[in-house]
């Protein structure tokens, strides 16, 4: 299987037919303008246009859709494989690419396989929002993600020294440092250090350096982290954790360009591109007496502000960093679960991350020790073992005697009403949420005899994992 969903736009059933394999849930749109409805609704992995659109049609579609950076890839089917019209770009959504379609059991899902796939290592690539992402290893297409990146390549090619990236814990502020250093200084070294983990002296040792006989025990020359990483990038992560006395020196460093190694007289001219964050709010820390007003100023020309995954702009992203994590985690490496079920995905995407994406890999790492078949369900995601073990048998007694009283007919009717009223009532969005086909939603609602106000009186159950 290729994606998780795609959408057809074009009513031939024989192509639906030949895309069923290449997908775990297929939306149809019988023209452009129900496609872009569906899109904006659903975002759906790939958009396929069958050989009954042609150029005008398709070319007009890209141009005037409100597209963002997360747009999903759109792929067409034709005869010929004219490529008239291939290397334009449409804002941020160019055509993926054409699959010849003029035989009747033309193996589509092979060339779908071939066009989204990396051929040596079988991977998807569609997860970065562009080629500067991807070599820093920063993973999501979100709105937020886009301008995070943006302002990243902004700033890293301005002459911008020092440069604040700000974020909660997990979110990934040392995968920006690296993309900031992979446009200033991609051939020279990249050094970073936590000063949360060492004492105030100690860290002055390693970022200053210091000479023979500085203080006891000084019995040789000491290169700094300052020197070391001259003509490339020194990261100074969580810099709110650094003593005042020391914010003091580096305060010096960024504004006289220069530094002495401890227990020296001597400058030495700093060229590095001194990158440091914080997870902390840094004006707060000002208003409150543990950070230095002055240092803060002098930080604060360009900042990167990374949202944390419980942003809403971000949620786009929980998804894709799941799946993500799964092709690429090697905590498990003989037997690792292909994909994730709708519902454990939508169980992801509703959690709030307080880690970020640290807290997401773990989670996406302990899913896969877990889980025995070839899909990770709902039942292997346990956002905090410690609980969740405590927990989880009363739970199942208590689901139980929940649905004891129920018969399959009634818990039917009751969560075919409650689809279609989250869904306010659009068809196709209730029949993808339930897993079923249009016409079987069509039918069950005649049978159930729903109705669109009952929707609002009905009484939804309450269904355990």
């Amino acid at each position: 299987m290729v994606f998780e969903n795609i959408v057809i736009v074009g009513n031939q059933q024989h192509t639906q037919s030949l895309l069923q394999t290449a997908c775990s849930t297929m939306l149809v749109a019988d023209d452009v303008s129900e496609a872009a409805d569906i899109i904006g609704t659903n975002d759906p992995d790939l958009v396929i246009f069958d050989n009954a659109f042609g150029p005008e049609e398709i070319t007009d579609f890209l141009n005037h859709q409100n597209l963002s950076i997360k747009a999903p890839p759109v792929v067409v089917l034709n005869h010929d494989n004219d490529n008239g019209y291939s290397s334009q770009h449409y804002d941020n959504t160019p055509i993926a690419g054409y699959i010849r379609h003029d035989d009747p059991d033309s193996d589509i899902t092979s060339a779908l396989k071939n066009l989204f796939y990396n051929k040596n290592e079988d991977e998807y690539l569609d997860f970065f929002c562009s080629d500067i992402a991807a070599n820093a290893g920063i993973v999501g297409k979100s709105k937020a993600m886009a301008h995070t990146l943006k302002m990243t390549e902004t700033v890293a090619k301005s002459n911008c020294n020092p440069v604040l990236v700000i974020g909660k814990t997990g979110t990934g502020k040392e995968g920006i440092a690296k993309a900031v250093h992979d446009i200033r200084h991609n051939n020279d070294n990249f050094i970073a250090i936590n000063c949360a983990a060492l004492t105030a002296t100690l860290l002055e040792s390693e970022l200053f350096g210091h000479i023979k006989g500085a203080f006891t025990g000084a019995d040789k020359n000491k290169t700094g982290l300052f020197e070391a990483a001259q003509g490339g990038t020194l990261f100074l992560d969580e810099i709110s954790e650094m003593s005042q006395d020391l914010q003091a020196k580096l305060l010096r460093v960024l504004q006289e360009k220069k530094f002495r190694r401890v227990g020296d007289t001597k400058d030495i001219l700093c060229t590095a591109t001194i990158v440091a964050s914080s997870n902390r709010n840094l004006k707060q820390e000002v208003q409150q007496n543990r950070f230095r007003q002055d240092l803060y100023y002098r930080l604060n020309i360009c900042p990167i502000i990374i949202a944390p995954l419980s942003h809403p702009k971000r949620k786009d992203d929980i998804k894709l960093l799941a799946q993500y994590f799964l092709k690429t985690s090697t905590i498990c490496p003989h037997s690792t679960p292909a994909s994730f079920t709708k519902l454990a995905l939508e169980s992801l995407t509703e959690h709030d991350w307080p880690g970020n994406v640290r807290e997401l890999q773990n989670a996406v790492d302990r899913s896969i020790l877990i889980e025995t078949t070839d899909k990770i369900g709902l039942s292997s995601i346990i956002f905090d073992p410690d609980i969740d073990d405590d927990y989880t048998e009363a739970n199942e007694t208590k689901c139980m005697g929940r649905l004891k009283d129920l018969s399959i007919a009634n818990a039917e009717k009751e969560l075919i009403a409650k689809a279609l009223k989250h869904t306010n009532w659009q068809k196709t969005k209730a029949a993808m949420a339930l897993g079923i086909t249009r016409a079987t939603l069509y039918s069950k609602v005649k049978q159930y005899d729903l109705k669109q106000d009952s929707t609002a009186e009905s009484k939804p159950i309450e269904v355990c994992a």
